[in-house]
């Protein structure tokens, strides 16, 4: 039977239910004493599906033989731990307050551009003393317990109405006091945004790997923004090499004494960090009180229950913000830069597995892009500027904006090009709205910036989105007119004519593989009598063609070469090629696991990937799981999928799937039983 508030659990009493994770739920209650004495807590308890699964157990049991050692102002301590009616829990203490992500979240919304520099370090420095107590944790033989955090985030800090800073959840961290389930040097856990670059090498971690951290967090309440934004495979690179912007460049008001400080503590290599969380703190403090000297503990307090007035008031509580700190705040205020505001987006969720890095020094995503190519100055120029496969396209693609059955038009006018009477009219009335560009204006010259601007759900038909992006070929603004094409593509996701216009521009640009796979999503989206059918057939038979007798790449014949062909390329970080690879390899085996594993892990690579793209790798990596449930990539991918298509719940599901799996994390269930047993329970 489902618990509700006001059941009794154990000694406890359930006040309200807070949230579900993964394979865990988490409750308001109170200890209920003699004489009527209560205390409030929170409960951790494991939900009955998992309350079998010795491993997850094992882990469980962890989380409370650390957390139980750590009693600090700055850690959310552990009162009690056992079970009720055969479901484990956790009784930690409860922090009246928000989650510091929360605090930021509503700062933003309120018009400022981060939290105010005073506050933000004040909470940097209470974190660090947290962490710094936990770093030097020792057993009662003196002997170092070795803990480190290694997931802290703004979801792991709590930030109570009376300005208390609270590091939460050390489930996944490392103690050498718990050797039956370390993990191996390879195997990185945690949010990746905040990953270190030894955690994005899979290399060991220390308690420096905290600083890092918290140094990003602390970027984070800075500057609004993250220093590394975008998928896993982009942030990993970025991070692992230290490419990243100072905060100086994301926000020129910062004073360089604090720039300096943060930039250390971000430091690519361990060795060139503060020593220590203690260390870290100590430079903020000297920052803090030389610059802010009545920035405190009530300073915090006061902010967040001036951003959470509304939510305080419904709850019939009023909590006194003095007039001082509301002209301090605005004075603070005063002193913020315009920075532009960016979209909300959601935060990515756990990602977690052995993150290969090659020897030789990779690129990223963007860099692979076409950035560099200037577009060109005449077609003479373009069609000399193209080789082997990159001609076929290339001319082709000339072929098609030439062709004779189109009549001429005046130079300057945009062209849609040809399509069939039918194909806007098939479209869904629900489809999926994107953030349009605006109509250039007539007095737009070279390579003006783009206004963008929201647009309502019917405000750009599929004719628009052609008319415009013809429109910039037509000024030499390639680039714009592909962020067009794929706007195109989102807000239509199966009209063959948005993966038409980029197979041409990606030929423009000499990227021939990334024109192919669109060209190829065109065939299989367009209907059988769209006009350009048979001349895009044309290009991509040249194209095969020239691959085949320059050597490069032979056309695969058979199921076995196409998967081989195509886990080459995902390798080689190709990855539009091996998606068109895969699917012509699903197409051929239908029912092949092995295809839809691969192609479902190679759609979550894509930059930019389109919802279709992502919708499409749930459902195969789904189709997978379901068949065979003990393949770790495929939960692995399976939580990126989620993650993408912004379903939390069963991303951190698939998460804690993947973590079961991993060889060291399969804890013995004997040794779990002997943990247990000496929590004294």
């Amino acid at each position: 039977m489902a618990l509700q508030a006001g059941d009794t659990f154990g000694r406890y009493e359930l006040v309200s239910w807070l949230g579900r994770g993964g394979m865990a739920e988490t409750w308001r209650a109170q200890l209920v004493g003699d004489a009527g004495v209560t205390k409030p807590v929170l409960i951790k308890k494991v939900l009955p599906e998992y309350a079998n699964d010795e491993a997850f157990i094992s882990m469980f049991i962890s989380e409370a033989r650390i957390s139980a050692t750590l009693s600090h102002g700055n850690v959310a301590q552990v009162f009690d731990f056992g079970r009720v009616e055969g479901e484990y829990f956790l009784a930690m203490e409860f922090v009246d307050g928000q989650p510091l992500h929360h605090a930021l979240k509503r700062a933003m919304k309120s018009g400022m551009s981060a939290l105010p520099i005073p506050i933000a370090v004040f909470i940097a420095i209470e974190m660090c003393r947290g962490l710094h107590y936990a770093h030097t944790r020792t057993d009662s033989s003196g002997q170092p317990l070795g803990i480190v955090h290694r997931d802290i985030s703004p979801d792991n800090v709590l930030l109570g109405y009376e300005g208390q800073v609270k590091i939460v959840d050390f489930g996944i961290a490392k103690a050498q006091l718990i050797r039956d389930i370390k993990t191996e040097p390879g195997v990185v856990k945690g949010k990746y945004l905040f990953f270190s670059p030894e955690q994005a090498r899979g290399e060991e971690v220390d308690a420096r790997t905290d600083v890092w951290a918290t140094s990003v967090v602390l970027y984070e309440l800075l500057c609004g923004k993250l220093p590394v934004e975008g998928p896993p495979q982009v942030v990993m690179m970025r991070v692992a090499r230290g490419e990243f912007p100072s905060l100086s460049e994301s926000r020129p008001d910062l004073p360089e004494a604090l720039n300096r400080i943060v930039l250390k503590a971000l430091h690519p290599e361990q060795s060139q960090r503060f020593e220590s969380s203690h260390a870290f703190a100590e430079a903020l403090s000297g920052f803090l009180y030389a610059n802010h000297p009545r920035a405190s503990s009530l300073s915090a307090a006061h902010l967040l229950r001036m951003l959470f007035r509304e939510d305080l008031l419904a709850q019939g509580r009023e909590l006194s913000v003095p007039a001082s700190f509301k002209e301090e705040l605005k004075s603070w205020r005063e002193q913020e830069p315009a920075l532009a505001k960016k979209p909300p987006r959601p935060r990515p969720l756990l990602h977690t597995g052995r993150i290969p890095l090659p020897e030789s020094d990779m690129e990223s995503v963007e860099d692979e892009a076409p950035a560099a190519l200037a577009p060109a100055t005449s077609l003479r120029k373009w069609a000399l500027g193209l080789s082997t496969t990159g001609l076929a396209i290339g001319a082709s693609c000339l072929w098609l904006l030439t062709s004779t059955d189109v009549p001429p038009e005046p130079l300057g006018a945009p062209r849609p090009i040809e399509r069939p009477p039918t194909a806007v009219q098939s479209l869904s009335d629900d489809a999926r709205s994107p953030t349009a560009i605006a109509a250039p204006s007539p007095q737009a010259t070279g390579n003006a910036p783009l206004t963008v601007e929201p647009l309502p759900a019917s405000a750009l038909s599929l004719a628009d989105y052609q008319d415009r992006i013809h429109a910039r070929v037509q000024r030499g603004e390639l680039r714009e007119a592909v962020d067009l094409a794929h706007q195109c593509s989102t807000r239509f996701p199966q009209e063959g004519e948005c993966h038409l216009l980029l197979g041409m521009l990606y030929a423009r640009l000499n990227d021939s593989r990334t024109s192919v796979t669109h060209y190829q999503r065109f065939l299989e989206y367009a209907p059988a009598t769209h006009p350009s059918r048979a001349k895009v057939v044309q290009i991509l038979d040249d194209a095969n063609a020239l691959s085949s007798a320059s050597g490069r790449v032979a056309k695969p014949e058979t199921f076995a070469d196409m998967m081989d062909v195509g886990r080459t390329a995902f390798r080689d970080e190709k990855f539009p090629e091996a998606a068109a690879t895969f699917r012509n390899a699903l197409a051929m085996k239908p029912g092949s696991l092995d295809a839809k594993l691969e192609l479902g892990l190679t759609l979550i690579q894509l930059m930019p990937g389109t919802p279709a793209d992502h919708k499409q790798a749930v459902k195969l990596l789904e189709d997978v799981t379901h068949r065979q449930s003990n393949i770790r990539r495929a939960w692995l991918g399976l939580e990126t999928a989620y993650t993408l298509t912004g379903n939390k719940a069963k991303a951190r599901r698939a998460h804690d799937r993947y973590l079961l799996m991993s060889p060291r994390n399969m804890a013995n269930p004997a040794k779990a039983r002997e943990m247990l047993k000496n929590l004294g329970r």
